[in-house]
């Protein structure tokens, strides 16, 4: 790796530990927020967060064809980080004070909001640095733990200043976007420069029909079947869990300080599992990898039903950094390995994150129904077992990307010595 290659990594990992940092101060103690601030129910939460699905589902196609027109220029990224810095002002002027007099609109300008800056804006810069890192010559996963590091140093904190104020976390935020912006202002992915030129070329022939073919593809509806039926049902499943988990203590003050505590444990885990998860994947493969991550999802969720008590729903909760880097890093090496490499961002941005949001609009509503009839206990059983189901059928109908492997791995050769970049592994 070069001297200039080093720069643009180490840059890299800072902005996506500075931006996980403000999503993490935004976001790790929502429900609790919407909870004990606003005095939201389960199932207004549940409209709350099937809203934000919806209009990030938008949101997240555009964003998706815009990267891969961009390529390399950092333009989406920018406007991100311009909104990142607004966060603070607009959860403590706008949103909050919104909730108490209109859930709705309330609900439809935070998604709106949301979407731009986090819930599409997180796929931009990981499809953004998952591209560079393949020009560049380095493992994404490895950039990617800085993120999960991000989330830990700031969830270590959130509880305990929710508690004295939590407009502190929302200050703190804003004041991560201003350092994401600067970082994201200094990367210059020039290194070498005949690869970025004809990534540059590759990605101006991209057009809406290569986007389009996508819909036709058996391999894209099976990816589809697999983000809906399991990564999107366990996304539902983690929204509400602190409000469960803050349950489980003595007091409400206690309930949150802890979940904060247990939070940045399990994301610098997680930040661990990034590391590790490459080398995983690579062993076993994308395919085993999805399957891999979506058994211990359901067996997280069924688990959590069945827990009695802090300390093993704590345990549950731990899996998480077992499960999402082996997910991530098998999603992005999937679709290197089985769709054309123009389209990764909108691959990703469509195949995985726009179908989440999609499915979660919908189950957003029917969970949180759910945990105020049933309990959360029952609910997460439902769900788990659903999960389960998903995880079985995933594995007959995902194509196998090991065969693809040796391939791939000439193509990336040919990239290295200046040749094409299409669909490198």
């Amino acid at each position: 790796m070069g001297h200039e290659t080093r720069r643009i990594y180490r840059l890299l990992c800072a902005a996506f530990f500075t931006f996980f940092l403000s999503w993490s101060f935004s976001f790790a103690l929502f429900p609790i927020w919407l909870n004990q601030a606003i005095g939201l129910k389960g199932e207004s939460t549940g409209i709350i967060f099937s809203i934000n699905a919806i209009t990030a589902m938008f949101i997240m196609p555009l964003y998706g064809y815009t990267q891969d027109k961009l390529g390399l220029r950092k333009g989406l990224l920018l406007l991100v980080a311009s909104m990142l810095l607004l966060v603070g002002p607009f959860f403590i002027f706008i949103y909050g004070p919104l909730l108490a007099e209109n859930l709705i609109l309330a609900a439809t300008i935070g998604g709106v909001f949301f979407g731009i800056v986090f819930g599409a804006g997180v796929g931009a810069l990981e499809t953004y640095v998952e591209r560079v890192s393949r020009i560049a010559g380095f493992e994404f996963g490895k950039a990617r733990m800085w993120g999960s590091l991000g989330g830990a140093a700031s969830s270590f904190f959130a509880g305990h200043l929710f508690n004295i104020s939590p407009n502190i976390n929302f200050w703190l935020a804003s004041g991560c976007g201003i350092v994401f912006l600067l970082l994201v202002s200094l990367v210059h992915p020039a290194d070498p420069p005949h690869q970025q030129e004809a990534f540059k070329t590759k990605a101006h022939k991209l057009h809406l029909i290569d986007v389009a073919r996508l819909f036709a593809s058996g391999r894209f509806w099976a990816l589809a079947t697999f983000v809906m039926g399991v990564s999107c049902i366990y996304s539902v499943y983690d929204q509400q869990f602190s409000i469960y988990y803050s349950s489980l203590f003595t007091s409400r003050d206690v309930g949150n300080r802890m979940f904060g505590y247990l939070h940045s444990l399990q994301v610098f885990l997680e930040a661990g599992g990034m590391f590790l998860a490459p080398l995983l994947v690579n062993r076993i493969g994308a395919k085993q990898g999805l399957v891999l991550s979506g058994v211990i999802m359901s067996f997280r969720m069924i688990g959590s039903g069945f827990s009695d008590g802090p300390i093993e729903i704590s345990a549950m909760k731990l899996l998480h950094s077992i499960e999402l880097p082996i997910m991530l890093i098998s999603m992005f090496k999937y679709i290197s390995a089985t769709f054309d490499a123009r389209l990764s961002a909108t691959l990703y941005l469509v195949g995985f994150q726009f179908m989440s949001q999609v499915t979660a609009s919908t189950l957003s509503l029917i969970a949180g129904r759910m945990y105020d009839d049933y309990g959360f206990s029952t609910s997460y059983k439902i769900l788990g077992s659903v999960v389960a189901v998903f995880v079985v059928i995933s594995y007959f109908i995902l194509s196998d990307d090991r065969k693809n492997i040796a391939a791939s791995g000439a193509r990336k050769a040919d990239m290295d010595h200046g040749g094409s970049l299409h669909n490198p592994a």
